[in-house]
């Protein structure tokens, strides 16, 4: 799918969108009868207005109607869409659902090529329009038939998407576009390797795709074995893996995009390719849903292709602690107490909360980078589903400027591009529920506040930086008739790193 920008000077767009040559152009229309200002250029024969006056379109936000070779329009077709009430500028909900609902069209059209034509997002810029505009059009024609023998034979017939910009905003547009592209990469990268079983997604297949992003994007990749990472003393990472045949890997990818001297970046995520509780075991229902454990992993993976990609000017490092965790003679016992690489010692009650594991020493390796800020991402909790559903992910910081200011970044990171967060507490208040008789910490705290217990453990290993925890488990991946990874937080994370580079 070819992406471009179409400048329209102001004082001749109305003659510009009757005369512009494409299969289909994507103009709104309001609730209210009214045209918007592409679609009115364009409705000289009054044909547009007529089919709103019969009620043939609603112009409720998604509502469509495809018109073929209307008179006195260069375009084969005029796919009219629905943005609500009239305003001035219209709102982010109704610009994405014309977007979804024009992707959707298109989808069923022979058009090869469309352009689009709607007006403004309130409080938002073109490149946010743009964006969200990519990103919807890229999912639409996103296949997960990989590993079939029969794939869907269906042609994506539309190759070409123009958006038509005002001459003013085109250079703001294309530098969006670009991004919107990578980020797209992106985001089908981590829903790639989510979606892939845990037979193909190994931690080694992980290590593996970082090292090819380092030789496509001019990055540096370390992959640590075993034995390295037992030389590290990650007693808290091995005893999630002791009991899998598939060899821990733990990844660093670093992008070197900004000064030498800058502090980066780091993402840290959770790479569990496939999680059977361990000893504690999981129920059978859904269990093959756990290949999803580690789309914290897949995410960063994704967000470090977007940004090399993008050639983003900041340093970026992403770090994955990445094995299974498997019931086997030699694994993990509930009760079992093991030895972090910070030097606390953990006393497990419960193998099914391994993520916290492998992420604590993750945690403490990252400090020899002496970083900005660090940022981790996990399918953590059950309990955050409980607590959000699957609309935000859970955002965890500690309460002070610093990580309040990091709080307000990622959560309009997290706006801008769709992929939201909502911010939960975290406090000392929690941290008696992991207090342990045998250990200086138990790896569970009860079912009250789970997300927040998990993240107050993690919050142990991160006292030399500043940090912010992001539970994904409700967003990352959907169930039922839909099932497969969404690819969050990818857009969140990438948009993130473009406010940051500035």
């Amino acid at each position: 799918m070819d992406f471009s920008i179409k400048p329209i000077d102001a004082k001749s767009a109305a003659t510009g969108h009757k005369a512009t040559k494409t299969a289909c152009l994507i103009v709104g229309v309001f609730e209210n009868k009214k045209l918007s200002a592409a679609a009115a250029s364009l409705d000289g024969a009054g044909l547009i207005a007529a089919a709103l006056k019969a009620g043939d379109i609603s112009g409720k936000a998604g509502s469509t109607l495809l018109l073929r070779k209307p008179e006195g329009v260069a375009a084969e077709r005029v796919l009219l869409v629905g943005l609500g009430e009239e305003a001035a500028e219209i709102s982010e909900k109704a610009y994405n659902s014309a977007i979804g609902a024009a992707a959707r069209a298109l989808s069923a059209l022979g058009a090869a090529d469309t352009v689009i034509a709607l007006p403004a997002v309130k409080a938002q810029s073109v490149q946010w329009s743009v964006r969200t505009a990519v990103l919807a059009f890229r999912e639409s024609i996103f296949r997960a038939d990989g590993l079939k023998s029969k794939k869907d034979t269906t042609p994506v017939t539309l190759k070409k998407i123009a958006f038509s910009v005002a001459q003013s905003d085109a250079t703001a547009a294309r530098n969006a576009l670009a991004q919107a592209v990578a980020m797209a990469n992106g985001v089908d990268l981590a829903k790639e390797l989510g979606n892939l079983p845990a037979n193909y997604c190994t931690p080694t297949h992980l290590a593996n795709t970082a090292k090819q992003i380092a030789a496509d994007y001019g990055m540096t990749a370390e992959i640590l074995d075993k034995k390295q990472i037992q030389a590290l003393k990650m007693g808290s990472f091995l005893s999630v893996a002791a009991g899998a045949i598939e060899p821990p890997k733990f990844i660093v990818l670093k992008h070197n995009g900004g000064k030498a001297k800058d502090a980066p970046v780091v993402l840290v995520g959770k790479g569990i390719t496939f999680d059977t509780g361990g000893i504690s075991l999981k129920p059978g229902l859904n269990m093959d849903e756990m290949k999803f454990d580690m789309s914290g992993a897949g995410s960063v993976l994704g967000t470090m292709r977007a940004i090399g990609e993008m050639k983003l000017k900041l340093n970026v490092i992403g770090v994955i602690p990445a094995c299974e965790n498997m019931p086997a003679g030699n694994a993990t016992r509930p009760g079992d107490i093991v030895t972090s690489m910070s030097g606390q010692t953990i006393e497990i009650l419960n193998t099914d909360a391994e993520g916290r594991l492998i992420l604590c020493d993750a945690l403490t390796y990252t400090e020899r980078f002496k970083p900005a800020a660090v940022i981790d991402i996990a399918t953590l909790t059950g309990a955050c589903v409980t607590a959000l559903g699957y609309h935000n992910s859970g955002l965890f910081t500690r309460h002070d400027d610093a990580h309040d200011a990091l709080a307000d970044e990622l959560l309009a990171a997290g706006k801008e591009s769709g992929d939201t967060a909502w911010r939960m507490p975290i406090g000392e208040l929690y941290n008696d529920q992991l207090k342990s008789n045998f250990a200086d910490m138990a790896n569970i705290g009860g079912p009250a506040g789970g997300s927040i217990t998990a993240a107050c453990f993690l919050e142990r290993f991160t006292k030399k930086y500043t940090w912010a925890h992001l539970d994904v488990a409700g967003t990352a991946s959907r169930s039922g008739a839909a099932k497969g990874s969404t690819g969050r937080p990818v857009p969140l994370l990438t948009t993130f790193l473009i406010n940051r580079a500035g």
